[in-house]
């Protein structure tokens, strides 16, 4: 059982560092692209060969670094725990922000910077609470390992799926913590607090649309031009039916909390195959000839699809439905092997459960299917039971602020989160 009550440490102590620790590790910006991890890995190792651990660092790239500490549990036979976070963060445009993006500033009560939610923050109370451990000589029931990777925002080639393909043996957990999870208020026609735990993810499927047509003056169009075929390509995609057949991670979401989904744009996403218009790409010359009808049209369409559905499937059904136009779809990423949602009648999730319980008494503890993807599902290829567990309440326009000009997390939350994991860490699962 956790010994939380005995702890020697100063939590109010060890929150104000591990603020000072995620200012300084925001302020070094670790954009993606290029994914340059040197500084950022440098930094995780520094802090904890200076509380006593071997940190190794591994270079799968020119400037790609991850780093892995071990901190050994009680019984070796145990396949370990793995905290798993990544260094690298989204481009930030710093005209667009109110408080400068790479700042690490406090205001109102929140860090603001690019990476506090997604996900140097959970990176930190990763790292806080696994030093913690050793600061209080407290030994886990099980070995946990502390692994931070370099590019999971371009897909983990030079992160987690090199660490897999290249140092299995290094890892080989039986459990993973990640992020996407968090408390809540408003993903539930409730007012409960729901700690709502990520154990899948939707599948990226990427395309890239391309159609052609009669190029000429911009004065004798026709609907054979090519943004004119490419717009009706795109309508009929946008606009199709399917039947909504709610994943069974969603049912059990809503059996748990015994409250229907709250109306979101995200709760919408989870219950169905999802198709974003991201890019559209069309004219002659630079800037574009507004007389000239160009020959060609292209865009972008970023899909998501439900556990269990097969990506070629779904792109011979689009293909299906612009088949009497000239547009091409073809695949513009790598379609990973889809890996099944990780189960949640487990000992680990019941630890999260009992954790939750003690610090959020409130709380409902839900799994979650994630509307995007992480590091999380090449894992799960594995056979690793992973989950994403965040441990703050987020209100949602927090929850939301990932990859925006507002991202932000609560500071109160981020230290509480830490204590969180502590006692998690000692949990017998």
């Amino acid at each position: 059982m956790p010994t939380t009550g005995s702890s020697p440490l100063d939590w109010n102590r060890l929150g104000e560092e591990a603020l000072e620790i995620l200012q300084a590790y925001i302020r070094i910006p670790s954009v993606n692209p290029p994914a340059d991890t040197t500084e950022t890995a440098d930094f995780l190792r520094r802090l904890l060969e200076e509380s006593g651990f071997s940190a190794q660092v591994y270079s799968s790239g020119p400037t790609q670094r991850n780093v892995l500490a071990r901190l050994p549990g009680r019984d070796p036979t145990r396949k370990p725990l793995l905290l798993l976070n990544h260094m690298d963060v989204v481009p930030a445009d710093a005209s667009r922000w109110k408080l400068p993006p790479f700042a690490a500033t406090v205001q109102d009560g929140f860090l603001w910077g690019r990476g506090t939610l997604d996900m140097k923050g959970l990176g930190i109370q990763q790292l806080m609470a696994f030093l913690a451990l050793q600061r209080a000589a407290i030994v886990p029931p099980r070995t946990v390992l502390f692994l931070a990777t370099a590019d999971e925002e371009s897909g983990g080639q030079y992160g987690i799926r090199w660490m897999i393909e290249n140092h299995w043996n290094d890892l080989g957990p039986e459990y993973v913590l990640d992020e996407s999870g968090f408390g809540t208020r408003d993903l539930f026609a409730s007012p409960k607090l729901v700690f709502v735990i990520q154990v899948g993810d939707k599948q990226p499927v990427w395309l890239r649309l391309r159609a052609t047509g009669r190029p000429g003056h911009g004065s004798i169009p026709t609907r054979d031009d090519a943004p004119a075929v490419l717009l009706r390509a795109i309508s009929r995609i946008l606009e199709r039916k399917e039947v909504d057949r709610p994943p069974e991670v969603v049912d059990a979401m809503v059996a748990r909390v015994g409250a229907s989904l709250a109306p979101h744009p995200f709760t919408d996403s989870i219950r169905r195959n999802s198709v974003a218009l991201t890019s559209l790409s069309a004219g002659v010359g630079s800037p574009p000839k507004i007389n000239v009808i160009p020959s060609v049209a292209e865009a972008t369409l970023d899909c998501r699809l439900l556990p269990g559905v097969d990506p070629q499937e779904f792109l011979s059904l689009l293909q299906s439905l612009v088949a009497d136009l000239p547009v091409s779809i073809e695949l513009a990423n790598e379609v990973a092997d889809p890996a099944p949602p990780s189960r949640w009648d487990t000992p680990l999730f019941a630890a999260i459960e009992r954790t939750v319980g003690r610090h959020y008494p409130e709380a409902v503890v839900s799994p979650l299917l994630s509307s995007g993807f992480t590091d999380s599902r090449y894992l799960r290829q594995k056979g690793a039971v992973a989950y994403g567990f965040m441990p703050m309440v987020l209100d949602p326009e927090t929850a939301w602020s990932a990859h925006s000009d507002s991202e932000r997390i609560p500071v109160a939350e981020f230290e509480r989160g830490i204590r969180v994991l502590f006692d998690l860490l000692q949990e017998e699962f």
